[in-house]
């Protein structure tokens, strides 16, 4: 197998495995709110996070920056929990449904700076992980983009079923958009909480 497989393979079940539920949560809560949305705020959204923590695992990966893994694992869980109370708080009392907003200034929207924000903690979060298969390669490009490829791949996977899910309920079954966006929130909330706990105790 190539070296730009095997990173590949690497990338992508890292993002979709056990051991990235808080990248799962996060991506969860993320998304959560653009089910039935207009295809062009979900790309602006996705591609911002995906910008925001490619920098970052670019830069620690080739040791042009230096991280504090502690402090990282801590900010991660942190994400979420904004990013689920933000949600909370745009889906407004019963009877007054949050609904779409208009589609200009998609790119600049309060969401996709704040995906791109948390991506650059997430993707530090992923350079951790990535150094440790790499021990003592000093330019590891190559693995760098393979890997990095491979997440999105997982993530536009992980993306794809969140969105398929959130259809399935409101079209399928009639959940009223609220209701979804509160309940998934609210599991990412105690998500990030036990994740917090964790960190905490450990």
């Amino acid at each position: 197998m190539s070296t730009f497989t095997t990173y590949l393979q690497l990338g992508f079940w890292h993002i979709c495995s056990w051991q990235a539920t808080d990248h799962l949560t996060f991506l969860l809560a993320l998304c959560a709110p653009y089910v039935l949305a207009d295809w062009r705020r979900v790309v602006a959204l996705v591609t911002s996070f995906t910008l925001g923590h490619s920098l970052t695992l670019a830069l620690a990966t080739l040791r042009v920056v230096r991280i504090n893994v502690a402090l990282v694992e801590a900010l991660i869980p942190v994400t979420i929990l904004l990013t689920a109370l933000v949600n909370m708080y745009r889906a407004g009392p019963p009877r007054r449904e949050a609904r779409a907003r208009p589609t200009g200034a998609v790119v600049w929207a309060a969401p996709n700076l704040l995906a791109a924000g948390f991506g650059l903690i997430h993707g530090l979060g992923f350079s951790s992980y990535l150094r440790e298969l790499l021990g003592r390669e000093s330019r590891p490009v190559l693995e760098l983009l393979s890997f990095n490829l491979g997440v999105e791949l997982g993530q536009l996977l992980v993306v794809s079923a969140i969105l398929l899910l959130g259809w399935l309920l409101l079209r399928g079954l009639g959940v009223a958009r609220r209701d979804w966006v509160l309940t998934v929130s609210g599991a990412a909330l105690g998500v990030s909480a036990l994740l917090l706990l964790q960190l905490a105790a450990g």
